[in-house]
């Protein structure tokens, strides 16, 4: 592929800033169509952002032969049937995260694309920030903290507004359009770039509960964790709780790393007689610099993404053993 023309399905929120100017402005790459069900904001959107063509209906934003590569931007209840359509054109697809409702429908589209050899990535763009290849760069290349011993995550924050009348909540914590609450939503962020950093975690347990009251999903998770090189870990997300904390701690046998998954905060190296902070600024776009590895694997650098199917389908499963308590107790059956 010479150049990447991408259409959107679902250009909501989330395309304003965070990932739709992204598509013009990396190299080789056009964005040409955007979709979504109500065709004045589709239409709305393509006006602000200088798109060509929209849609209100997605199989034609599909068809259309100007798209070679389709973005999936919508709530994961509708990432897979959107992915397998795109896979049946034979077009690239980057899926939005979570991948999919679960990992059985994560598993439908890495088979579905493997089938097709049509190649599909995961919108885990922390992958590609330069903040997370500096916390990889002191870890692995300059062994700043010596060799990794455990890994402990919390994020809690107040109960959001937005979350407070049970007439309008949205899709995030519906779990039949998110695959569960606000964990699902940005917990997964987190244990995807500890995939990234340590491999794969190779088992999880976890207790989830819903504090509240105030929306079906889960507000409290509570999980452990190993990876494949025998680095364990433990996790906590409260979304009713005092005041806002996200942090990250990697604690090795010479030294401990601190950051934050969201945010562009410091990063804190601890020794015994010494602390050093590193900034690393986000990029406007923040999907930008993985959209422009996407687009240079597609034009003929293999291996460029470092999201993949695969690894967006690993951190599903992970939430799916953390969240597979609570699920079966609240009745909450997933896709597949």
């Amino acid at each position: 592929m010479a150049a990447i023309r991408w259409g959107i399905v679902g250009c909501g929120n989330v395309t304003e800033v965070k990932s739709g100017p992204g598509f013009a402005k990396a190299p080789n790459s056009a964005l040409v169509a955007v979709m979504r069900r109500d065709g004045d904001k589709a239409r709305d959107y393509a006006r602000r952002h200088g798109v060509p063509r929209w849609y209100d209906d997605a199989a034609a934003l599909i068809a259309d032969p100007e798209v070679n590569a389709v973005y999936v931007a919508t709530p994961p209840s509708t990432h897979k049937r959107y992915a397998l359509m795109a896979i049946a054109a034979g077009k690239p697809v980057y899926v939005e995260k979570p991948m999919a409702l679960d990992h059985a429908e994560c598993e439908a589209i890495v088979r579905a694309g493997r089938e097709a050899g049509v190649p599909v990535f995961v919108a885990y763009y922390r992958r590609a920030l330069p903040r997370f290849g500096k916390v990889r760069e002191l870890i692995f290349d300059e062994h700043a903290i010596g060799t990794p011993r455990i890994v402990n995550v919390m994020l809690h924050e107040p109960h959001h507004a937005r979350y407070r009348d049970p007439a309008a909540l949205p899709w995030r914590v519906r779990p039949e359009l998110s695959g569960g609450g606000v964990f699902a939503d940005i917990g997964c962020h987190t244990l995807d770039i500890l995939d990234w950093l340590f491999g794969p975690i190779v088992s999880a347990h976890g207790h989830a509960g819903n504090q509240l009251g105030a929306y079906p999903a889960e507000d409290a998770v509570a999980m452990s964790f190993a990876f494949g090189n025998g680095l364990l870990g433990t996790g906590l997300w409260n979304f009713g709780s005092y005041r806002y904390h996200d942090q990250v701690e990697v604690i090795g046998d010479k030294g401990r790393l601190a950051f934050a998954t969201f945010g562009d905060g410091p990063i804190v190296l601890e020794h015994a007689d010494d602390r050093r902070e590193y900034r690393v600024a986000n990029p406007p776009h923040i999907q930008q610099p993985l959209i422009e590895t996407i687009v240079a694997e597609l034009t003929g650098t293999p291996g460029a993404c470092p999201s993949t199917a695969e690894s967006g389908a690993r951190t599903s499963w992970v939430m799916d053993r953390v969240l597979r308590d609570y699920r079966r107790e609240t009745g909450q059956s997933m896709g597949g």
